[in-house]
């Protein structure tokens, strides 16, 4: 029994990724890979700053990187963001030799959002379609939320005896 919430533990701890939070340098460029798969690539800009009093910032430069998004993230950030766009990115880091020999390194973004502090937006709150409900095949749950007509069983109350 412990041994099973240990392992339940584990697995509920937060898992930390990585974020890229910059803005697109170059014109994305979306291209389909041998096997068909999407894929987004976009040089991006990264800026940097120190902390200069209590409430101010300097730049201290800024740092140019590739980024590539794959498969539907890919499709639907080629839609949605061009050249000069801030956005916010999660992923991670891939090392790679490129054809030249040489050692690089690229974001991998597998979520992508513009960033609502540069980008102005507004938020669609309407219903949306709603996603067809799946079951497990032979099992009818349609009454299994439904109210029981029968009365609440009644305890008896436990009787310890020597």
């Amino acid at each position: 029994m412990y041994e099973q919430n240990e392992q339940r533990q584990e697995r509920a701890k937060l898992r930390p990724r990585q974020a890229l939070v910059g803005y697109i340098d170059s014109e994305p460029r979306l291209t389909y890979g041998q096997s068909g798969v999407p894929r987004l690539y976009a040089r991006v800009g990264v800026e940097h700053f120190r902390r200069d009093g209590e409430d101010s910032f300097v730049k201290t430069g800024t740092t140019f990187h590739d980024m590539v998004l794959f498969r539907k993230t890919a499709e639907e950030a080629s839609q949605k963001f061009q050249q000069d766009d801030r956005f916010v990115a999660q992923g991670y880091v891939r090392e790679f030799t490129d054809q030249n020999g040489n050692e690089r390194e690229e974001f991998v973004a597998t979520k992508i959002g513009h960033d609502m502090m540069w980008t102005p937006y507004t938020v669609d709150r309407a219903p949306q379609q709603e996603a067809p409900q799946r079951e497990a095949p032979g099992l009818d749950r349609s009454q299994a939320f439904e109210r029981d007509d029968r009365p609440a069983q009644q305890r008896e109350p436990a009787v310890m005896s020597h």
